[in-house]
């Protein structure tokens, strides 16, 4: 039995509707747009004010210590101990581009160097202090 009953048989339509693609597309620039803002981030400290210049902290793995004494690489919390035996593996290439230290300004002396004391027995050469300029701070 025959469908057709005398019409012509129709041709097919072998192209893309890229209407509903540009839909999806927007609908994701969309979610991306609104949901970049709040991946970004890291650990709130104070940092310490000095004359500095900007650094791009994308190069660099950045390594937060707390008031409390908390150790943050990124931001994974870990203790001391912690980064002493997994700093090397967690670390990886991203350290040959060297350390950024970020110490919040309640934080004592003693701890900024324990933290430095054990990067540079995992083989760091090039770290750094990271602090806030003189003016940013609005004192």
């Amino acid at each position: 039995m025959s469908l057709r009953r005398g019409r012509h048989r129709a041709e097919l339509n072998a192209e893309i509707n890229v209407v509903s693609l540009i839909d999806v597309m927007m609908l994701l620039l969309v979610i991306f747009m609104i949901t970049a803002p709040m991946m970004q981030g890291g650990v709130d400290v104070k940092l310490p004010t000095g004359e500095s210049k900007a650094l791009d902290p994308n190069r660099s793995l950045v390594v937060s210590v707390t008031r409390d004494g908390a150790v943050y690489v990124d931001r994974t919390r870990m203790s001391l101990e912690e980064l002493r035996v997994s700093f090397k593996t967690l670390a990886g290439d991203r350290a040959r581009n060297g350390v950024l230290v970020r110490g919040d300004a309640g934080a004592t002396v003693q701890q900024l160097v324990d933290v430095m004391a054990v990067l540079s027995a995992a083989g760091v050469e090039s770290m750094g202090i990271v602090t806030e300029r003189v003016g940013a701070t609005g004192r």
